[in-house]
């Protein structure tokens, strides 16, 4: 399947803006012959925008779902997106996943906050493990921060995830993640990975970019710059069954040995 990334900041605090921006990105996606979109995290509203987060907080279901559902059957393509969500009198940092005929697939809330801007603002979900099968693929969704836990991926792959997709909203000086981290997390849990950033400053942050896809073997299949940019790359399963075929981690684990570090 082959998947875009939209490395973007779109325009901070205006969804109607940045919903434009996503589907201007579906249809060059599509174009290109992709099945799945992926958006950074906060997207459709901005990170760095302080109050306005719990403002523009919307229901999972709410308006701009309803607007994305129709721009992925409009293009033909499934997305995924980060959005502020608002459940109750909480407002949780989420990722939704629609498929191409416009149903909402999955709906993931981040387990890891990071710092105190986003514990200021967020409550963190409590499900780890969430996932949507997608033309043959088990989709898997973490948010930035939790992809760095090596735990979360761990829970995935035990769970069968063979593409996660993590939007993010890495800053500077933690490149490293994007451009070290992200391909050994592929490799050492046998799936893809695709790593998607925001760019450039907002607020008191500047995003680093250098969006990728890694797949299995350690190896980035795509990877951006630092600026605004589209960039795809193919998610081969038959690739993915050799090399889980091939690299024996997730049997040869040995659980009894593990409990002390929980």
């Amino acid at each position: 399947m082959r998947t875009a990334l939209l490395q973007s900041s779109g325009r901070p605090g205006s969804t109607v803006e940045n919903l434009k921006v996503l589907d201007e990105a579906a249809g060059r996606a599509a174009a290109a012959g992709a099945g799945l979109l992926v958006a950074p995290e906060m997207f459709l509203t901005g990170y760095a925008i302080g109050d306005d987060i719990a403002r523009l907080a919307e229901p999972a279901d709410g308006d701009c779902a309803d607007a994305i559902a129709e721009t992925a059957t409009r293009h033909g393509l499934a997305i995924a997106y980060g959005y502020p969500e608002r459940a109750g009198d909480a407002v949780f940092n989420s990722a939704q996943l629609i498929s191409a005929d416009g149903t909402r697939l999955a709906n993931y809330r981040k387990t890891h906050l990071f710092g105190c801007f986003e514990r200021d603002h967020f409550t963190a979900g409590d499900q780890p493990v969430v996932q949507a099968e997608l033309d043959g693929l088990r989709i898997g969704i973490l948010i930035c921060y939790d992809v760095e836990f090596p735990e979360n991926v761990r829970a995935h792959a035990l769970a069968g995830t063979d593409l996660l997709v993590v939007p993010t909203a890495q800053m500077h000086p933690f490149q490293f993640v994007a451009e070290s981290m992200i391909p050994v997390r592929a490799f050492e849990n046998q799936m893809y990975v695709a790593y998607v950033n925001r760019v450039g400053r907002e607020g008191e942050f500047e995003f680093v970019g250098l969006s990728t896809l890694a797949g299995p073997d350690g190896v980035a299949r795509t990877r951006a710059g630092r600026a605004e940019e589209l960039v795809l790359a193919d998610v081969d399963p038959a690739f993915l069954a050799a090399s889980r075929e091939a690299n024996p981690y997730l049997r040869d684990r040995r659980p009894g040995l593990y409990g002390p570090l929980v």
